[in-house]
C-alpha cells in the first residue's frame, strides 16, 4: 500500500511522533554498535526501543516502537503502510537500542535482520509484545483495534556474522 494511503489517523500520528522525537534520536545510527554476541540484551526490562530503517538512499530513520522479546529475537507490529515497513521490505538491515518515549537513545545500538511475518506467524509475536506491557498496552490495542487499518508484526533476529551488509574479518 502506497503512503498515500496511509489511514487518516495514522498521518496524524506519525507528524506528531516527528515533532516530538528527540534530536539525539538520529545519533544511533552513527553510534558504536553493541558487540555483536551481546544480541538484544540491551533491551531486556526495556519499555521502548529506537528502531533505525534505511532509505534506499542509506539514510537512517530513527522510530520510537513498542516491542516484545523471545528467544532472542524482537517482535513488534506497525500499519502495513507507514515508512518503515515499507523500509524493511526494500532493506532487511536494521539496528535496535534502548530509548525513551521520545527516541532519546540510552545505549548503544544492536545490529539486526528484519522481516514481516505472516499471518500465521502473528500469534507468538503478539504474545512476546504482550508479555512487555500490561493493561494501558491492552486499551490502547482495543481501541485500535475497531479502525479500518491493516496491521503486520516484524521479527527482527540479532546480525551473526554481517555489520550492516559488511563481513566480519
Amino acid at each position: 500500500m502506497p503512503t498515500a494511503q496511509r489511514s487518516r489517523i495514522t498521518a496524524l500520528t506519525d507528524a506528531l511522533y516527528l515533532r516530538m522525537r528527540h534530536r539525539d534520536a538520529w545519533s544511533s545510527a552513527s553510534a558504536e554498535p553493541a558487540p555483536l554476541e551481546a544480541g538484544f540484551s540491551s533491551l531486556s526490562g526495556r519499555k521502548y526501543c529506537l528502531l533505525t530503517t534505511f532509505r534506499r538512499s542509506g539514510q537512517p530513520v530513527p522510530t520510537p516502537v513498542w516491542f516484545g522479546l523471545a528467544g532472542g529475537k524482537l517482535y513488534f507490529h506497525s500499519e502495513s503502510s507507514v515508512g518503515k515497513i515499507k523500509r524493511i521490505r526494500n532493506d532487511a538491515r536494521v539496528l535496535v537500542a534502548p530509548c525513551t518515549l521520545r527516541g532519546k537513545p540510552l545505549g548503544s545500538p544492536a545490529e539486526g535482520r528484519a522481516r514481516v511475518l505472516g499471518e500465521g506467524e502473528a500469534e507468538g509475536a503478539e504474545r512476546a509484545i504482550a508479555a512487555n506491557y500490561g493493561l494501558f498496552r491492552r486499551v490502547y490495542e482495543a481501541s485500535g483495534s475497531r479502525l479500518p487499518i491493516e496491521m503486520v508484526y516484524v521479527e527482527v533476529t540479532p546480525a551473526a556474522g554481517q555489520m550492516l551488509g559488511r563481513e566480519l574479518g
